[in-house]
């Protein structure tokens, strides 16, 4: 049996503005097991970190279900993280009390789990680093060492690398592959990158725009590592660049 740790059903979600009602998301239907990897792709304004925040319970505004271990999200939780798009870290704290946040890095337990984190996002030698002193790439490790502090069952990353360089980009890529596999939580990234949406996922999430709904999900059966001038990994990019593609001209 699947063990089917988020369930969406019949999901709907309305902004209401003084010119009226914009549908962002209708009638989105998603199951993601745990461990999964899922990368969701599509145009711009197609609902795609509306959807992630909707999860996170940062929006219970909506209508249809969200359920996390069968239970609903009732508000933001320890129980899911979220990366956003810019590092969003305090400038007066080092890197391992950015890590930490609210918590005391003094505390045993935390110490412990700062310093493992540090390790896993190879940042050990910059612990008493301020933000200001990091490359873009290295500040991005910070927030998703922070997102993993209370051991999330679920990450959320709103396109964490979409304002770096491509080596950079490419770099953490590989990072937070080895951090899905070292820490084994379900991940779920929102992309407009189609090669890195292949690359990191066992599922492709194509979404159409206005409103938005999901097109397709596309499996990517390859094993990793993944090498992204193969036969095989082309294959499945024009499989998603077709759907993406489909969905754009809607």
């Amino acid at each position: 049996m699947s063990d089917i740790q988020l369930q969406i059903d019949n999901l709907s979600k309305s902004f209401h503005t003084d010119k009226g009602s914009v549908q962002a998301l209708h009638d989105v239907d998603l199951q993601v097991e745990r461990g999964e990897f899922i990368t969701i792709i599509g145009a711009s304004g197609c609902g795609k970190s509306t959807l992630l925040k909707l999860v996170a319970g940062l929006d219970t505004d909506y209508e249809g279900s969200i359920e996390l271990n069968g239970k609903p999200i009732p508000g933001p939780g320890i129980n899911v993280g979220f990366v956003f798009q810019e590092p969003r870290l305090f400038p007066w704290l080092n890197v391992e009390n950015n890590i930490a946040a609210d918590l005391s890095v003094s505390k045993g337990d935390v110490r412990g789990r700062v310093n493992e984190l540090l390790e896993i996002v190879r940042l050990t030698p910059f612990a008493k680093s301020y933000p200001k002193e990091l490359s873009g790439g290295m500040s991005q490790r910070v927030a998703i060492a922070r997102a993993l502090l209370r051991e999330p069952e679920i990450l959320l990353l709103d396109e964490p690398f979409g304002a770096l360089d491509a080596f950079t980009r490419a770099h953490l890529q590989e990072a937070l592959l080895e951090i899905w596999h070292r820490k084994q939580r379900t991940m779920i990234l929102v992309t407009h990158d189609l090669d890195e949406a292949v690359f990191l996922a066992n599922k492709v999430v194509v979404m159409n725009s206005r409103p938005g709904t999901i097109r397709r999900i596309i499996p990517i059966d390859l094993p990793f590592p993944r090498k992204k001038n193969s036969e095989s990994f082309q294959a499945y990019r024009r499989k998603v660049l077709g759907e993406f593609e489909q969905a754009d001209e809607l």
